[in-house]
């Protein structure tokens, strides 16, 4: 009787075993192993992302906002980049961009000044409370990950590591244009 899928309640989704059962029944080409390893990423990447909403926000910033953090940090001091270049790496369009980073400036976390060299250019930087914002926002992130993943030996976790980046990799070969948001998807 254990491997009986519980069911869910009207609000709960399926545990995967019984998605899985699901999908079987009405696909039966359908390889279960195939479809837990991939399902339990997408969930694990679903809960994931709303476990670093709700740390996010208790800094007053959203994940979108977060990403944009992000870009600036991993471009490097002085923390600086175009709206178009930070559009390109976050997958958005530049009308998007735009009004993040309107509402960004607004809040502090980055300035948006032109370029001294180009004055047509405008650059996006940095400023000390949005680095602020980022290194909080890390040190909750580690605390958080360190506990998802406390029940794995430093060999499993290497291991686990490899393993994703080299399904990672095989995506990316094969979905190269995929890294950001896709216009038929938004």
């Amino acid at each position: 009787m254990a491997d009986t899928p519980a069911p869910a309640g009207p609000d709960l989704e399926p545990s995967l075993e019984a998605q899985i059962a699901a999908y079987q029944r009405e696909f039966r080409d359908l390889d279960p192993q195939v479809e837990k390893v991939v399902s339990a990423l997408q969930r694990l990447n679903r809960r994931m992302n709303v476990a670093y909403g709700r740390q996010t926000a208790t800094l007053g910033i959203s994940n979108a906002e977060w990403e944009v953090l992000k870009a600036l940090v991993l471009a490097g001091a002085p923390y600086r980049l175009g709206p178009g270049d930070l559009a390109k790496r976050l997958g958005l369009t530049p009308a998007a961009m735009t009004h993040r980073v309107d509402r960004m400036a607004g809040d502090g976390l980055v300035t948006r000044e032109r370029d001294e060299k180009n004055r047509v250019r405008v650059i996006v930087e940095l400023t000390a409370e949005g680095r602020e914002k980022w290194l909080e926002a890390m040190r909750m992130a580690s605390v958080f990950e360190e506990e998802l993943l406390q029940d794995l030996s430093d060999k499993e976790r290497g291991q686990l590591g490899e393993m994703l980046t080299r399904l990672l990799r095989r995506v990316e070969d094969a979905q190269p244009d995929a890294g950001g948001r896709l216009n038929d998807l938004d």
